[in-house]
């Protein structure tokens, strides 16, 4: 796997139709969105706004509007069997986070938080850091709300030094593109683990995985 740019083997052997849950479904609504036919969120969930975006896209595009996307709906938007999509080139880079190195950087500490969390986990950590930069209450630097003393365990650890996984680099991509699955959360913690009393003060918005979230 490619680091950065950020790319993987796209799975065009994968059909997807309602009912799907997987991040090719992100990608998929991703394009549809670039492209006006999808205005919902980019939730990697086939539903059925989804599912109406591709009917209308296949119908415009001269395909069988089913609503399943195989591998002639997925050669029409673009994408050819085992091609590399560029998370940096497919999804759109949004709050001020451009450069390459900051996306690696935000999946590796996705890696050492998340790594053993569901996709929606991931992101919602990433979404968290990135909240973290438009809040009065943290620096306005991606680096400097990661290096923040004591803010994250995997960075206090060294664990985000490890490889960020595919699943991390593609969270990182969402989150960046405006996915929030915490709606709107600061802070976020494992209550298995040893944790300071002062988080269960804050206003917990919902628990992802094993995560709570909060602002």
């Amino acid at each position: 796997m490619a680091v950065l740019g950020t790319s993987y083997a796209f799975a065009q052997e994968r059909t997807l139709y309602w009912g799907s849950s997987n991040p090719d479904v992100s990608l998929l609504q991703q394009q549809l969105k670039n492209w006006g036919y999808y205005r919902a969120r980019v939730d990697g969930v086939f539903g059925n706004a989804t599912q109406q975006a591709v009917i209308n896209f296949q119908r415009l595009n001269g395909l069988v509007p089913d609503g399943v996307v195989g591998a002639s709906t997925w050669s029409a938007l673009g994408y050819s069997p085992g091609e590399n999509v560029s998370y940096h080139e497919s999804v759109g880079v949004s709050r001020g986070v451009t450069n390459r190195d900051e996306i690696y950087l935000l999946a590796r500490v996705i890696e050492g938080e998340a790594a053993n969390e569901p996709f929606a986990g991931k992101v919602a950590v990433g979404a968290v850091i990135l909240n973290r930069l438009r809040s009065a209450l943290f620096p306005h630097t991606l680096a400097g709300v990661i290096y923040q003393p004591h803010a994250f365990e995997s960075v206090a650890n060294g664990q985000y030094n490890r490889p960020a996984s595919q699943e991390s680099l593609q969270a990182a991509a969402m989150s960046m593109n405006g996915w929030d699955p915490t709606g709107g959360a600061l802070y976020f913690w494992n209550p298995a683990k040893a944790i300071s009393p002062w988080v269960w003060t804050k206003n917990i918005i919902s628990q992802i995985g094993r995560h709570i979230f909060a602002r």
